[in-house]
């Protein structure tokens, strides 16, 4: 895609260009973004995890929660603003667009600034919620008291980065992205080994690329036909805020219950002592590694899904949604068989040392290839009617998998089966949230079609 098209054209590139040539030049960059936006945990797993402690590879994995509250807020308040954003510029109100642009950029950045101070305030506390045990607390405890300075960098970048992709301009948050998890992959040995500080390294470098990412891309929001960040349109209307929550609540509900739900892990895991806790951990880092590609992919359909809805071309977001699901059904295919072929391989990888990591991680990696295909069907439905601005149905399948079903399967089978529970609770999970999607997404789509055949 011409980087230096104008409003108009890049309009007509949306709404005209063939489906597959359009989602594969989009899905790209937003693939390649989220598959290095996992880097930055899975680099902190990985080198805290050549330490050869599992009460500090647990100390990562017992912080993940948090990292995802503050994910949660990012994604509401990129998303909430980007979904309205390309509905607004595929309806023509480049006014309106600018206006929700400063607002969720601002929006975001006071609340991280909210959630550093809570953070760096109530850290030994706040470690014991997430679900640490007493050999794992002074390893998480550091982690999160230098991780806390980068938080509301990480918050706004995920703003940015969402804008820039809703404005089908995914190339440049992807620059932005990349440059802060190849400093992150560099730092994270220096810190940890170089300076001999440990867990404590691991967050620093991952504060430290943050910030470079969330000014490299501030820097991307000025580049070609892109939305500018201008402070002095901010305007936290009741109105606005109504349009980002609309669009952004399903984010913040499904990024929620991920915290949510890896607090339950934890402490389901925690009974079997610190080794469970670890091995979930890679695992729940891995499978997010692998479906990231999926959510890249499903990021690359959204701006594509709302342009052409706010164009009333409802034929042509049929028929992108179902190219999207059948290409990711393929990919989500081969990586489970993959996945559970190597699956003793990769756990190794973490923490090679400690047989009983391996023998938990393989055997719940393992479990949760089996149902992975179907998060095709469930992340493209959920983004599209997102992206529609469907808010009820869409934040019911936002939270279906890792809150509605996840939770109750985590807690109540680790009562009836104990650890093979907890290591069998994901795959029932994605097999009932599948089984939920599927009759409010038809539903939908049929809607739709009405509405094109009434046109």
């Amino acid at each position: 895609m011409a980087k230096t098209m104008n409003a108009e054209q890049k309009l007509k590139y949306m709404t005209e260009t063939p489906l597959t040539r359009l989602i594969l030049s989009l899905s790209v960059p937003t693939i390649i973004s989220m598959l290095i936006t996992s880097f930055y945990n899975m680099a902190d797993t990985y080198f805290v995890g050549l330490i050869g402690s599992a009460s500090a590879s647990g100390a990562v994995g017992v912080v993940f929660p948090l990292m995802s509250i503050m994910q949660a807020v990012g994604f509401m308040f990129g998303h909430g603003s980007g979904n309205h954003m390309s509905r607004a510029l595929g309806a023509g109100r480049t006014e309106d667009a600018q206006a929700m642009a400063a607002t969720g950029f601002v929006s975001a950045f006071i609340a991280g600034t909210i959630i550093m101070l809570v953070g760096l305030m109530a850290a030994e506390p706040l470690v014991f919620l997430l679900g640490s045990t007493e050999t794992i607390a002074p390893y998480a405890q550091q982690y999160i008291r230098c991780l806390m300075p980068g938080v509301p960098f990480l918050i706004s970048s995920l703003v940015l980065n969402n804008q820039l992709r809703f404005q089908g301009s995914a190339f440049y948050g992807m620059i932005g992205i990349t440059a802060g998890a190849i400093l992150n992959i560099v730092l994270d040995p220096l810190f940890i080994f170089g300076l001999n500080m440990g867990v404590a390294g691991a967050a620093l470098a991952t504060s430290l690329s943050q910030f470079v990412s969330f000014v490299i891309l501030l820097v991307m929001t000025g580049k070609g036909s892109n939305i500018r960040i201008r402070i002095r349109m901010f305007n936290p209307s009741l109105k606005r805020f109504a349009e980002i929550f609309r669009g952004g609540i399903p984010s913040l509900a499904r990024q929620g219950l991920n915290s949510l739900a890896t607090v339950c892990l934890n402490l389901a895991a925690g009974g079997y002592g610190d080794a469970a806790i670890a091995a979930m951990s890679i695992v729940s880092r891995v499978m997010m590694m692998t479906i990231s590609a999926i959510i890249g992919f499903g990021q690359g359909f959204q701006p594509v899904c709302g342009f052409n809805y706010g164009a009333r071309l409802y034929g042509r977001v049929r028929k992108a949604f179902w190219l999207c699901v059948r290409m990711c059904f393929c990919v989500l295919l081969v990586l489970a068989i993959l996945a559970s072929i190597f699956a003793p391989q990769i756990i190794s990888l973490f923490l090679a040392n400690n047989e009983e990591v391996q023998r938990i991680g393989t055997l719940a990696l393992r479990l949760q290839c089996i149902c992975l295909p179907l998060f095709s069907f469930n992340c493209i439905a959920n983004m599209m009617l997102q992206t529609m601005g469907i808010a009820g149905r869409a934040t019911l399948l936002a939270v279906s998998r890792q809150g509605l079903f996840f939770i109750p399967a985590v807690l109540g089978l680790e009562k009836l089966i104990g650890l093979l529970g907890v290591q069998m609770a994901q795959p029932v999970s994605d097999l009932l949230s599948f089984l939920l999607s599927v009759p409010i997404t038809l539903a939908v789509l049929k809607e739709l079609k009405a509405k094109e055949q009434a046109a």
